[in-house]
């Protein structure tokens, strides 16, 4: 993700040339709906002239983003904030710094902790501590303290508020604390974002009966303009928050509504983002026109995206040759046999230009860690059938990449 540096030289870049004013304004309109889409939220403090952009546009952006999304559009005297959640979670929109479920739980009630807090109240860990642990046993929920690795989630949990801005250290250290919580502790003061963390739910949380009414973002009348209107939400709000969503993916009416409204989509990306838009036979795709932006892009600066361009350029050469069959999706299904074939080949050829990790894996690791990214992005994902065993599923939208390496002649 890009972060807040890269959005104020672009505003101020703009300003130096407001001479093309309806330019301008588009300009600064799409780095404050990026910013908004792609960050947790902009403070005045951290970004103050993204801040003042985004209030200088607040009716517009939140009636774009009412209308099209259900998003709320969140402002304040030091803080702005786009209320959004997915359609479609997925395993990469959670921390990455989180490696078990204890890990959420503890952020989650630590947050319920410091909601009771004033800005600048200070306070120390073994205060959340010791009022979490007993939130937790009223729940029926234990932890034990005196695990290491418990602590350790503790931690991680802490750590991610501090990074989001909702805590701020004044002393000690979390992890010295984790080896000796007997004598160690952090002292910490709250701040004013720790309110906005959380999402606003349009309703009370009983009143919710299945676990996917969760995603929505406002009530809808049992009307037809209600039907409508959150058919056109969910639309938005994927296309918005995923890396690729094929005609397959979408439910009847979601697809009806993508292939009869796809120019006004097309249109409304492009104003409100900069998306550039493209339907191919097996659905429709958008594409950031720059190398970089606020929202995180495909091919990243990662080794391993190398590596699915390679693999997406011999599997359409391959597929050109019959090796395999696609379906009227425009999906190919690979065995893991196939998967490692393809990469024996590729390692066999390219190999020499990977980077050590990649060269030095085996054929089983490397092909874990590539269908992990291209499942990561939408461009694949594994299926077991009891018939046929493990099958890898590309996407079609892999069929759109061709890569190679090149070299000038004359290069050894």
């Amino acid at each position: 993700m890009a972060r807040g540096g890269t959005t104020s030289y672009a505003l101020r870049r703009m300003r130096a040339n407001k001479g093309a004013d309806a330019e301008y304004w588009n300009e600064r309109r799409r780095v404050c709906a990026q910013a908004l889409l792609n960050r947790h939220w902009i403070t005045k403090e951290e970004d103050p002239e993204l801040f003042y952009a985004i209030r200088d546009l607040y009716t517009e952006l939140r009636d774009w983003f009412a209308e099209f999304t259900g998003f709320s559009l969140i402002l304040t005297r030091t803080l702005a904030k786009l209320d959004k959640s997915p359609v479609v979670a997925a395993p990469w929109m959670g921390f990455p710094e989180f490696r078990e479920p204890r890990d959420y739980v503890l952020f989650t009630y630590s947050l319920w902790f410091l909601e009771s807090k004033t800005e600048l109240d200070q306070f120390v860990l073994t205060d959340i501590v010791e009022q979490v642990s007993e939130q937790l046993l009223s729940s029926g929920i234990s932890i034990d303290w005196e695990n290491y690795y418990h602590r350790m989630s503790m931690v991680r949990a802490l750590k991610k508020l501090r990074q989001l801005g909702v805590l701020r250290h004044i002393d000690g250290d979390e992890i010295d604390w984790a080896h000796d919580s007997g004598t160690k502790n952090v002292l910490y003061e709250c701040t004013p974002s720790v309110r906005f963390v959380l999402r606003h739910f349009p309703k009370e949380l009983e009143a919710y009966e299945r676990l996917e009414d969760f995603s929505e973002q406002v009530v809808y009348p049992e009307t037809v303009d209600g039907e409508l209107r959150r058919r056109r939400h969910r639309v938005y709000r994927r296309l918005l928050l995923e890396p690729a969503v094929a005609d397959k993916d979408w439910s009847p009416d979601e697809l009806y509504y993508v292939q009869t409204q796809r120019r006004t989509i097309m249109d409304q990306l492009q104003f409100m983002f900069g998306l550039e838009g493209s339907r191919y036979r097996e659905g429709l795709y958008f594409f950031y026109p720059e190398l970089t932006g606020e929202c995180s892009l495909f091919p990243t600066s990662a080794a391993i995206s190398d590596l699915v361009l390679l693999f997406a350029g011999e599997l359409r050469r391959r597929v050109e040759q019959q090796d395999w069959y696609v379906t009227e999706q425009g999906t190919v299904e690979l065995s893991r046999s196939d998967v490692e074939g393809m990469l024996y080949h590729l390692k066999q050829k390219y190999g020499d230009y990977w980077i050590k990790d990649h060269r030095d894996m085996g054929l089983r690791e490397l092909a874990d860690v590539l269908t992990a990214h291209m499942t990561e992005w939408n461009l694949g994902y594994w299926r077991n059938e009891q018939e046929e065993g493990e099958r890898f599923v590309v996407s079609a939208v892999v069929s759109r990449w061709n890569a190679e390496y090149s070299w000038n002649e004359g290069e050894e």
